[in-house]
């Protein structure tokens, strides 16, 4: 068999993966976190997101609203050598992050079931 007819069977076997693959992951909500960063920030999107009280008086008084938080966990990056990962229970970690709002730093607690934000600031 010639050279050119392999390659024509290997890329029409290759499309029909394809197109087999694009068909079984449409729908799903796929992501690649695979850095350190990424899958702690995802961690926590996911979870219930609850806020302390000195967090929700902070929001209040530097007028920042939800969106700007999801935003910064969407987009930002975790500081590690600021944040406390060797606890057992529940891990602190310190989101940093560009909003509309400002640059903004969040402490969150990151429990099993639940994601507490703890403290918020700007930069």
């Amino acid at each position: 068999m010639k050279f050119i007819h392999r390659l024509g069977y290997y890329l029409g076997g290759f499309a029909i993966g394809l197109i087999i693959l694009a068909f079984f992951l449409s729908g799903k909500r796929t992501s690649c976190a695979y850095g350190m960063d990424s899958r702690v920030l995802k961690n926590i999107r996911i979870k219930e997101r609850a806020y302390s009280q000195e967090a929700l008086t902070q929001i209040q008084q530097l007028q920042i609203d939800t969106a700007s938080i999801t935003t910064a966990l969407q987009k930002g990056d975790i500081d590690f050598s600021r944040s406390n990962t060797d606890l057992d229970s529940c891990k602190t970690y310190l989101v940093t992050g560009s909003t509309a709002s400002g640059d903004l730093e969040l402490l969150f607690e990151n429990c099993d079931s639940i994601a507490t934000l703890q403290k918020i600031w700007r930069k």
